[in-house]
């Protein structure tokens, strides 16, 4: 039989797991997980510290006990590509002790990204008419050629992104 110590971080401070993590490594639990909730179960518990922060000082303060998320939302609240770059970076500063644990998150805790969860979706013109359309933008055509980008200042609080094609 093996045991794991969760880091709930619906109910305690991050330095505070961090501690629990590493006296969880001192008595011989089997593996430390962490909960991934953008909010706390209920108003009363305070706040939910980031999760793969807590990770990354507890892989720094212990040395054999393996590490994992319980569960990261790759969908909801993170990219899919940003969840692969910090589960790679904790496998690293965790010396090959982390594993991600993946789940599809739930409204309780993260609607912080809006209703339902769903990412919004601006579709513009102006890409071009070479290539196909996109996924999000229904018969706007992607261009094949290479896109070169800009930023410019087009109010005191706001910035535009401008793509150009470079042929």
């Amino acid at each position: 039989m093996q045991l794991g110590y969760t880091m709930m971080t619906e109910q305690a401070g991050p330095k505070d797991l961090v501690a629990h993590v590493v006296g969880a490594q001192e008595v011989g639990f089997d593996v430390a997980v962490s909960s991934d909730h953008f909010f706390p179960w209920l108003d009363e518990m305070g706040h939910s510290p980031h999760a793969w922060t807590v990770l990354g000082a507890a892989a720094q303060a212990t040395s054999r006990i393996p590490l994992m998320t319980y569960v990261t939302c790759p969908t909801l609240r993170y990219n899919p590509a940003v969840v692969a770059q910090k589960a790679a970076t904790l496998q690293i500063l965790s010396d090959g002790r982390f594993t991600p644990g993946l789940g599809s998150g739930e409204n309780l805790n993260e609607h912080v990204v809006g209703p339902g969860g769903r990412r919004r979706t601006r579709c513009s013109a102006g890409s071009g008419s070479a290539g196909r359309s996109t996924p999000s933008c229904p018969g706007r055509r992607r261009s094949t050629r290479p896109a070169s980008s800009s930023v410019r200042r087009t109010s005191p609080r706001t910035f535009r992104v401008a793509t150009t094609s470079t042929r």
